[in-house]
């Protein structure tokens, strides 16, 4: 077994990413469990249902995860954010219990789905909190419906020339010469818990924090086929985003705050302070002890400085 480890490290990246929470099941649960018990509510987007939570009142928040990410990401920001302000923290199309058409995951999709989420729930601006991917498709919204977007918190990125920003070599091979799904899947059925746990090391900086409840919920996610298409289609619309977005970035008027762990395996800091440069209205915030997902590692932190951003004028 170990002598297949490295070839079965890249195959396997996509795998965890959509970690973290229950399996899709027929039908939409009605509630999930994070850190707490949470309502989940559906509409329809593009013709498609989309799972979110709603909670709190005030000025809108809109909490946009990563690629193949969840909910989860978020567990620990919706209490916090919500004692303030109207959290809405979303699944996005081919993710977590949101539908997974056979569609072309692009960053237009996600801004069409954004957009007419917004609609349908009656928020006419909003400040965008994305991680990682989810910050490319807060940056989107912010340059074609800028009218839309108070406020930008862009977590672990979206930079520019994304593939050559990526300091990781098993996320580089995986995005550069991915497996056939087949094989994707099979490597997770081989692989198992300890595999598991490898790739989480890749996001999670601090070891402590992958705990066997970590590993278990990651793990538990069942091998649905409507899993990895979509996330093999977003990896095919990168394009869109290098040539119609990233070029734009030095437009971007709106305050941003960045937020970066400091100890990222896959964009490292120093892409984060090169973003920090392009957008003028920019702040930036380096975590200590975190990686790739830092609002998760280390909310203490994060949490006060986004409150922070957010009362500021």
């Amino acid at each position: 077994m170990p002598s297949l480890q490295p070839a079965i490290v890249p195959m396997l990246l996509t795998m965890l990413l959509v970690t973290g929470c229950t399996s899709k099941t027929p039908g939409t649960p009605r509630h999930i469990d994070l850190l707490h018990q949470h309502t989940v509510h559906t509409t329809t987007v593009n013709g498609h249902t989309l799972a979110y939570l709603d909670e709190g009142q005030g000025p809108p928040v809109i909490l946009i995860h990563g690629f193949g990410g969840s909910m989860w990401q978020w567990e620990h920001q919706q209490e916090e954010l919500a004692q303030h302000y109207r959290v809405i923290t979303l699944d996005m199309l081919g993710s977590g219990l949101s539908e997974k058409p056979e569609i072309d995951y692009s960053p237009t999709l996600f801004l069409n789905s954004i957009t007419e989420f917004m609609d349908k729930t009656g928020i006419p601006q909003a400040t965008l909190i994305g991680n990682s991917m989810g910050a490319g498709v807060a940056i989107g919204m912010a340059l074609t419906h800028p009218e839309r977007v108070s406020k930008l918190v862009l977590i672990s990125g979206f930079p520019a020339n994304m593939v050559e920003s990526i300091a990781s070599p098993s996320y580089k091979r995986f995005i550069n010469t991915r497996p056939p799904i087949w094989l994707a899947r099979l490597g997770m059925w081989i692989a198992g818990r300890w595999m598991t746990k490898r790739i989480l090391t890749e996001i999670i900086h601090n070891p402590n924090h992958i705990t066997p409840l970590v590993i278990e919920r990651s793990y538990r996610n069942r091998q649905d086929p409507e899993f990895l298409p979509p996330l093999y289609s977003q990896i095919d619309q990168i394009q869109e985003w290098e040539e119609h977005f990233a070029p734009l970035l030095g437009d971007i008027s709106h305050p941003t705050l960045i937020i970066w762990g400091k100890n990222d395996r896959v964009f490292p800091p120093s892409v984060g302070q090169t973003l920090h440069t392009t957008m003028a209205q920019s702040t930036f915030l380096e975590v200590p002890n975190s990686g790739h997902i830092p609002q998760w590692e280390n909310p203490t932190i994060v949490n006060p400085a986004i409150l922070q951003f957010l009362a500021g004028n």
